[in-house]
């Protein structure tokens, strides 16, 4: 049976003592943005002299005081990171008025510039668009020139390398990457560098949390995770939060390791974690669903698809298709010290799929053994 593993801890993501040299084949993660209001607390109760630069509306100061913080624990990941693998931030840049001066203050541009200095490749980024309802987007002097500002309705993503690109060699190696391939349209759509879907409401009962809290959603933890990484690779957060990117390294089949620095977090990770089947399962299906869509249109255009899925019987329009294989969590298991034990199934051949057309001939692999993906 394949299992996954995942644990959550609660230290300083500064301090990563616990993780190994070169054991996270990924990490993806959305750090406290700095100069955002909503963390000041925070940075201020991790260095005093951002407190008194902010006491004293020294933004600049406090900008460059924040992101200090935040160097110590990018120095980490490099020490953690395996050669090869990937750094994935989403972060959003802030604007904010101090001593009666508005301005932007980059974070993205800042902790791209510190990471390519420690010695990470920067990769081209993605824009989130975050779809917003907002009647009144507009900032400053409104309709008239010339003291209006530009609404900020994206954030980023920031891709980088570890090293040169990472090798596949042995027979098993291709193999789980083959198996961990995705959908042809689904690489149309990811590696495009917009993205646009909503974010994520916060639905917490802990007034401190909620207000500690700015979880991005599943669907671009889950995206990276199947961009960046294979079947049974270790994903880690550093900055956990509530849970959502062990969530996505669930539904993904692979390993997680989540840091967060306050443990009032536990209770709502925890939860989330147990009460996630249904959801991950859903989008697992809808990656189906999606697909089987993806075919009818080929064949309303007079177009076929070549190919044929080894493992799941439906057309594919590549041959790096082939071999994918989807899975579907079967069972969740609290273990002790904050583990997770995750169980998969194969998702059933016999889903419902169109009529079949009558494909070019492949040679299918064989269906690899399973084992545990356990770390």
């Amino acid at each position: 049976m394949i299992t996954t593993e995942h644990q959550f801890m609660f230290c300083n993501a500064r301090k990563l003592s616990k993780i190994s040299d070169h054991s996270i084949d990924l990490v993806v993660t959305s750090p406290p943005y700095p100069m955002i209001q909503m963390w000041d607390e925070l940075f201020k109760s991790l260095s005093a002299p951002i407190e008194k630069a902010l006491e004293r509306g020294e933004g600049n100061t406090a900008f460059s005081l924040m992101h200090r913080e935040l160097d110590a624990v990018w120095k980490e990941l490099y020490r953690v990171l395996r050669n090869g693998a990937f750094l994935c931030i989403n972060i959003g840049d802030a604007v904010r008025t101090i001593n009666d001066k508005f301005q932007l203050f980059s974070n993205h541009s800042r902790i791209i510039s510190f990471c390519t200095s420690i010695g990470f490749d920067a990769l081209p980024v993605i824009l989130w668009r975050k779809q917003t309802n907002a009647p009144n987007k507009f900032m400053g002097s409104g309709m008239l020139p010339a003291g209006a500002y530009i609404t900020l309705e994206h954030e980023y993503v920031l891709v980088f390398r570890k090293g040169g690109k990472r090798c596949f060699d042995t027979a098993s190696e291709k193999m789980v990457r083959h198996e961990s391939a995705y959908f042809w349209e689904e690489r149309n759509k990811w590696f495009s560098d917009i993205w646009d879907f909503k974010g994520t409401t916060q639905k917490l009962n802990n007034d401190k949390v909620r207000q500690r809290s700015g979880a991005f959603p599943l669907e671009l933890a889950y995206r990276m995770i199947h961009m960046y990484s294979v079947k049974g690779d270790t994903v880690l957060d550093p900055f956990l939060g509530t849970g959502t990117t062990i969530l996505a390294a669930m539904a993904a089949c692979r390993n997680s390791v989540g840091v967060e620095l306050d443990s009032e977090f536990k209770d709502v990770i925890t939860d989330q974690i147990q009460n996630s089947r249904s959801l991950l399962n859903s989008r697992i299906s809808d990656r189906i669903a999606s697909h089987l869509s993806f075919i009818e249109e080929c064949r309303a255009r007079e177009k076929s698809l070549k190919y044929v899925s080894a493992h799941h019987g439906f057309p594919v329009m590549t041959r790096q298709e082939i071999n994918m294989i989807l899975y579907e969590i079967k069972d969740i298991l609290m273990e002790p010290k904050d583990r997770v034990r995750v169980s998969y199934r194969k998702i059933s051949e016999n889903a419902p799929l169109p009529p079949a057309e009558t494909p070019t001939p492949v040679r299918r692999s064989p269906i690899a053994k399973q084992q545990s993906l356990g770390f």
